[in-house]
């Protein structure tokens, strides 16, 4: 297997692992505990990864089967707008804390099995349209990632910071044309530049724009592209027309257009 790749595979296992750690232990009380996705509890969280894992195997495994799985989704969608949340953690609400947490256990290693399957560049089905396999584990990670965040925020719990974060930082980066798109926006041709301050100190930087620019920690920018905080709530500077207008409709996740969180002040 690529070095890389797997090595990718690995951190996806990582944050995965992470997340784990945080509601193994927990009692009823604790799974019940509401999340800032609104309506949502730990038990949601954890339940809609597990459901989002047992569509990423399919992906993964048998493109046909997805696309009918898909097809489906999308057929409830358009006869019911206002169900996704019962089609995202309907199933997960009819068991125990404990029995989603198996469920997402034995999802996510198959997904994990059926990606190590496969070469990086092979091309996989997915919800936004084909990705390569490597896309495919990214995608994994920042929303494993996102929805943990959830979690940890519903906990009160404060994650260490770790350089799994330039997963969600460019996945970030690389879906905003996605947002406008999803919007049905014009899409920029001009480029924004993203420079961030890694948890070790460091610089990721994305683009080459000098005239419109986003700046600041690593967390904050992929707090922001996640939804999971307004973009008020965080320390990004924001320069340039294009950068305040991609940073206020930035979504880094597939599914329906959805909007940025209220400011928590």
């Amino acid at each position: 297997m690529d070095a890389t790749y797997a090595a990718e595979l690995d951190d996806l296992e990582a944050e995965m692992s992470a997340l784990d750690a945080l509601v193994a232990n927990l009692d009823h009380a604790g799974w019940a505990t509401p999340t800032p996705a609104e309506g949502w509890d730990v038990r949601d969280s954890i339940a809609h990864l597990a459901y989002a894992e047992d569509l990423a195997t399919t992906a993964a495994t048998n493109a046909d089967a997805f696309a009918r799985r898909f097809e489906e989704l999308m057929a409830a969608l358009v006869e019911d707008p206002g169900g996704l949340d019962s089609m995202l953690v309907g199933e997960g609400r009819s068991r125990t804390g404990q029995e989603v947490l198996t469920w997402w256990r034995k999802a996510r290693g198959n997904t994990i099995d059926a990606l190590r399957g496969h070469e990086p560049r092979t091309r996989l089905p997915w919800i936004a349209g084909p990705m390569s396999a490597r896309s495919f584990v990214t995608a994994r990670t920042m929303e494993t990632w996102a929805h943990g965040q959830d979690v940890a925020d519903g906990l009160g719990i404060e994650r260490p910071l770790t350089a799994r974060l330039r997963y969600v930082a460019d996945i970030g980066v690389r879906t905003r044309h996605h947002s406008y798109r999803g919007r049905g926006l014009e899409i920029p041709e001009t480029d924004v530049r993203v420079e961030l301050e890694a948890p070790d100190g460091s610089t990721w930087a994305w683009g080459e724009s000098t005239t419109d620019t986003v700046r600041g920690p690593a967390l904050d920018f992929c707090l922001v592209v996640t939804q999971r905080r307004n973009p008020a709530d965080t320390a990004l500077e924001v320069m340039g027309p294009l950068a305040e207008e991609w940073i206020g409709i930035a979504q880094a996740f597939a599914g329906p257009v959805t909007n940025q969180r209220a400011p928590r002040s």
